[in-house]
């Protein structure tokens, strides 16, 4: 799927009605960009994280026996 997009003001850029549905993007939800071999990749990211935590670490999370595994899930998926 490719939609046209122009940057405008301040370098934004809308995304289009049937990228933002198929995606189910929602309004204030977090993208990851990416610059791969000349090309701009945007990832949304969960936007429930404690639900993926949950789901990675097989229990419901608990901040203070799970934050080293949360740290590390974290830094391997965001690329820091």
């Amino acid at each position: 799927m490719s939609e046209l997009a122009v940057v405008g003001k301040r370098y934004s850029i809308v995304v289009p009605k049937s990228v933002r549905k198929k995606m189910n993007l929602k309004e204030g939800q977090r993208v990851m960009l990416k610059v791969e071999e000349g090309r701009l990749l945007i990832e949304p990211l969960p936007t429930d994280p404690y639900g993926v935590l949950e789901r990675v670490i097989g229990e419901p999370y608990d901040e203070a026996k799970d934050e080293e595994k949360a740290e590390k899930w974290v830094k391997k998926h965001t690329d820091r």
